[in-house]
């Protein structure tokens, strides 16, 4: 009796140069051999099917979708040709649908998913007010703040959540007279603080990480402090030093614990509403009722159970969360 010899599958990928150089290309490659799956890295400027026969096409193609859907030409012509290979090889596993990842770029369209979930609300998961400006109006703007429950200190940030680095340059505003600096379209959210701390969470599969990183320091409601402006880079970063981060010497640093039950309902949530399989969010625990806020960023889906793979179980203790 002769043996089935099982073929290795086949991952072709595709992720950005800035991206492909922070990885250690010959490691995955051989995490995937091990795992039997050779590892094929894509070119989009060439036909898909004149590169190796795929199982699975994994990509992070958000920026260009986002590029694509703002009408640039480049980027239309490889997202193009990425659909008509999506629909010409029906079994092959796409990590993840291009339509689910589509929901990302509008921040005040994924704002609204979380607003509206019943099951986070009812563990006290919330996403703190915001509202979006279409205008320059600032008295219709301020109007519009009311309708929506928005308070002083806002984030002020593009509705258009990728594509570019001005989707990730953020305003921080504290007074009326500053949303003149806000330019629409763009989304303003009630600022929360939390003590320059924020917990990101990574989810691959069934698998999530939470790592402790930097965050803006506290901020209130003022007359006199004009517009801060920032990028996410900037300040939230593994390495990121910036003062926006440095506490007043009043304020002293608290440590909060993270309620792994609630990160978990969370996951489930996102990837139920989006559907997507590789998940990435932010969290930051309100300093005075306990929230939590999410910052939801590259979303992607698929699992049951859920295993924290970090070095330490971060424990949690929180009433109720804020969903960013």
């Amino acid at each position: 009796m002769s043996e089935t010899i099982s073929l290795p599958k086949t991952i072709g990928i595709w992720i950005s140069e800035k991206k492909s150089h922070k990885l250690n290309w010959n490691e995955l490659v051989n995490v995937c051999r091990r795992h039997g799956y050779n590892l094929i890295k894509l070119n989009l400027d060439q036909p898909i099917e004149e590169q190796g026969n795929l199982d699975v096409f994994l990509h992070k193609l958000t920026d260009i979708i986002a590029a694509s859907d703002q009408g640039d030409s480049k980027a239309s012509g490889i997202i193009g040709r990425v659909e008509q290979y999506i629909s010409n090889h029906p079994n092959v596993t796409i990590i993840d649908p291009l339509n689910n990842v589509r929901i990302l770029l509008n921040r005040y369209i994924y704002y609204s998913i979380i607003q509206e979930e019943l099951s986070l609300q009812k563990i006290g998961v919330f996403t703190p007010a915001f509202a979006k400006f279409t205008t320059n109006n600032i008295e219709q703007n301020i109007e519009i703040m009311k309708q929506r429950g928005v308070t002083f200190p806002v984030i002020c940030k593009p509705t258009l959540a990728h594509g570019s680095k001005l989707a990730h340059e953020m305003i921080l505003v504290c007074n009326q007279r500053g949303l003149n600096v806000c330019k629409p379209p763009c989304v303003v959210q009630s600022f929360v603080n939390h003590s320059a701390v924020l917990y990101k969470v990574f989810v691959v599969g069934n698998r999530y990480h939470i790592c402790q990183r930097p965050s803006l320091k506290n901020f209130y409601p003022s007359d006199d402090m004009e517009p801060i402006y920032y990028t996410t880079g900037e300040v939230s970063k593994a390495c990121s030093q910036s003062t926006l981060s440095i506490l007043d010497p009043n304020e002293a640093q608290s440590e909060k614990d993270i309620d792994e039950d609630k990160v978990r309902m969370i996951i489930k949530v996102l990837r139920k509403r989006i559907g997507l399989l590789l998940l990435g969010f932010d969290i930051v625990i309100d300093n005075w009722t306990d929230c939590i806020e999410e910052n939801v960023k590259n979303i992607e889906n698929r699992f049951n159970g859920l295993i924290n793979v970090g070095s330490n179980s971060i424990q949690c203790g929180v009433t109720g969360m804020n969903i960013n």
